[in-house]
Order: structure tokens, then sequence, then C-alpha cells
């Protein structure tokens, strides 16, 4: 991707994220409720399958943030869209903060909601609204944890993605007997290792039989 690429992507992102963030923490509390439901892929990876028929998903990796009897919501964790200063970024959710230093990477997190905003880390540091996943992993859909990353204060591990994936109940069930997708174990090293383009063969060299 050009730097002119990257440039005008990074811009229009920072035009619309100042107004659409917020919706993220009442998508989160959607998918929060009914947390008491039999859970099946949530913690786990979906990998797309070569028979993947989707385009928006071809070679994807999700990370299954909730997946349970009134559907499923995933995160893609393989499709960077941009980087840019993350003083920028902080500037477009109104938050002015001189300190912040260095560079943001953007991805993309699924075709849903393109422009509502997580952050998927590792659980070491959290927010009021974090929702802690499995085995180390949270999710936070507050701009407030961006600004303690700024700050050198925010999780050892993460990523800002834009968009989720989201299934209705009954749907993530007919994809996986379709053969769409592998279920494979997550694990922080994949899922927040730096390099992308590799995440679909690492995740593929997991593959078991799907559920």
């Amino acid at each position: 991707m050009t730097a002119l690429v990257c440039h005008f992507i990074w811009a229009r992102r920072l035009a619309l994220l100042s107004l659409l963030w917020s919706s993220a923490i009442s998508v989160t509390a959607a998918w929060v409720q009914g947390a008491e439901a039999a859970e099946f892929t949530a913690g786990q990876l979906l990998v797309a399958t070569p028979e993947m028929r989707d385009p928006r998903f071809a070679e994807a990796v999700i990370y299954m943030v909730k997946h349970n009897g009134e559907g499923a919501m995933g995160l893609v964790i393989n499709r960077p869209l941009a980087k840019g200063p993350v003083k920028d970024l902080l500037q477009g959710f109104g938050i002015e903060n001189e300190d912040a230093k260095g560079d943001i990477i953007i991805h993309y997190g699924g075709p849903v909601s393109a422009n509502t905003g997580f952050v998927l880390h590792s659980d070491d540091v959290m927010l009021d609204d974090s929702e802690r996943v499995k085995d180390g992993i949270a999710m936070t859909a507050d701009a407030k944890l961006i600004e303690a990353m700024a700050r050198g204060k925010g999780p050892r591990e993460s990523m800002v993605l834009f968009g989720y994936a989201g299934w209705a109940p009954g749907q993530l069930e007919g994809e996986l007997e379709a053969g769409a997708w592998h279920v494979v174990p997550a694990d922080k090293t994949l899922v927040f290792s730096k390099e992308a383009d590799k995440k679909w063969q690492q995740a593929m060299d997991r593959r078991r039989i799907s559920l």
C-alpha cells in the first residue's frame, strides 16, 4: 500500500471516527446480553477455508468474541488498513494529548458497522466496560484505552479495529456445516502477531476438525 493511499485512508477514517466510536459501546452491550447461553467458538479463531465464497472473508482469520444462542460476533485480525500518528487518532476522538507519541495501525475488523471501533488486547489492563473473552484476551470499546496506550499505560499487546463480523442465530453453524470455516485454537502470539500476512497460513497449520 503506497504512502499516498495510506494517508487518504487515514484522513477519511479520522473524519468519521469521532462521531461513531461511541456506538461501539452499545454494540458490545448487546452482545454481552445472553452471556449465560452456551458458548461455542468464543475465544477461538475462525479460519476461512479455500472454499470460502464470500470475497470479504477470503483468507480471513477471525477472533471470536461472542458465540451463543443469540448469534456470534468476531473481529478479523489479519487485515491492517492504515498507519498514522496516534496523536492524530486521539484528536479525531476529541482527545488532546500533547504527550502522545508514535504511530498506530488501524485494522479492518469486519463488514458490519465499519466505522465502529474496538480494541482487542491482552487483559493486563482493563477499563470498566472492558470484556474479558478467554485466555488472557479482552475487548474494549472505549477510546480512553487508546489514550492510555498513547501514554504508555496501555496493555502489553493490542490492536485497534473498525467494524466486526456478525452472524444471526444459527447462521454461523450453517457456515461451519458448509465447510466455510475451520475452528482453531487462539493464543496471544498468533492474535497479536505483527506479521498479518502470515496469520492465515499459521492458523491453517493449526486446523482441526470443524465443529
